[in-house]
């Protein structure tokens, strides 16, 4: 093995952290000697110890001499665990391979600093873009203080969410709704509008084995959502909020009797103030944000410039029907130089279905429809 071997090992550790790191970031590391590894470990969920602290804790000998290979610049601050930089130095570690920069100001270049002032050697940039990629939540929620936010549908080829009658299930293939469950599982809240409750009566959870349930947070002006749906009577199981703009103060106590967090939030164009909500959960650690409602909320998402990442699972099937629904309706843009721009396409193909991913470089262009 060679270094980036290593490195490429501390990558596939860090993944093992997917959807309980948050709002932490995911790291691995990987302690070297001799050509051999003698630890390893990764941040397993927030509060626990991070990865460099983790690969210390398993050594099979004394890291005197090794090498670490670690995806993020090691921390050089007390948080909720004691900095990292102090137990590399303690173990006497003669070289570090950092792939990604940490964006925190507590830390950003301090933590290699702080090791090069200790006499370790630091090789900075290591296998950058793959360690990049790891971690674009953390690192957008740790600049903005907000969510990542992204945006999920599934379409036919024809651009249609459900048919003319209304009827969606179920337009992508079983490996497409798999991996819908991945992306729950790595998402710390699920939002969606009243308009899919009312219309699918969804859950909203990820099904998948020993996964991460994500917060689910449905906007929902008026407080219309029934008690008897399947989001309020599992709300004592799975974690639930209601961000609405007005409200009855009897269904309120009746939501909040049965497990569900309701906040208020100021109005836009007629609907909850989605830019707005995103500050609340920032300022609740949710880090990042997965929509899943229909095209209303999806439009007001885009023109509101909250979404960051686009996730378009596209089924071989044709529906037509000029009523049949769209994965975006509301407004729309006035005009082709208007719409929102994607950037950095990703092609994965799911069976029969293939999953377009691209990053959003800019929301709809006309704001004029903006309070």
């Amino acid at each position: 093995m060679n270094d980036r071997d290593f490195m490429k090992r501390a990558i596939e550790l860090a993944k093992k952290g997917i959807g309980f790191t948050a709002p932490n970031p995911m790291v691995g590391a990987v302690i070297v000697k001799d050509g051999k590894i003698i630890g390893e470990g990764y941040h397993k969920k927030c509060g626990d110890l991070h990865a460099e602290r983790n690969a210390f804790a398993n050594l099979t000998e004394s890291a005197e001499g090794a090498s670490i290979y670690v995806t993020l610049e090691p921390c050089c601050h007390y948080g909720r665990t004691p900095p990292c930089t102090e137990a590399i130095i303690e173990n006497k570690i003669s070289k570090v391979f950092i792939g990604s920069k940490d964006p925190n100001p507590l830390v950003s270049g301090k933590g290699a600093r702080l090791l090069r002032e200790h006499g370790i050697e630091v090789i900075e940039d290591f296998l950058k873009d793959e360690c990049d990629e790891i971690n674009p939540i953390f690192f957008h929620y740790i600049t903005q203080k907000t969510p990542y936010t992204a945006l999920k549908y599934a379409m036919t080829l024809d651009g249609k969410i459900a048919s003319r009658s209304g009827k969606s299930k179920w337009i992508t293939g079983a490996a497409a709704r798999k991996h819908v469950h991945s992306l729950r599982g790595l998402y710390s809240g699920i939002l969606a509008g009243i308009g899919t409750v009312l219309a699918d009566d969804p859950m909203l959870n990820c099904r998948l084995d020993k996964a991460h349930q994500p917060l689910r947070i449905i906007a929902d002006s008026n407080l219309r959502i029934p008690l008897e749906s399947n989001i309020c009577t599992t709300a004592h199981d799975y974690p639930t909020m209601i961000a609405c703009i007005r409200y009855d103060d009897g269904k309120k106590r009746a939501l909040e009797d049965m497990g569900i967090t309701v906040i208020t939030v100021p109005e836009r164009n007629g609907h909850v103030d989605l830019k707005y909500l995103m500050g609340i959960l920032g300022e609740m650690q949710i880090s990042s944000v997965l929509i899943e409602g229909g095209g209303e909320i999806a439009e007001c998402a885009l023109r509101e410039n909250i979404v960051n990442h686009v996730y378009s699972y596209i089924a071989p099937k044709i529906l037509g029907g000029k009523n049949a629904k769209t994965p975006v309706e509301g407004y729309g843009a006035d005009s082709p130089d208007e719409g929102a721009v994607l950037s950095d396409l990703k092609i994965t193909k799911l069976e029969e279905d293939i999953l377009l991913e691209y990053d959003v470089k800019r929301g709809f262009d006309n704001v004029h429809r903006d309070n």
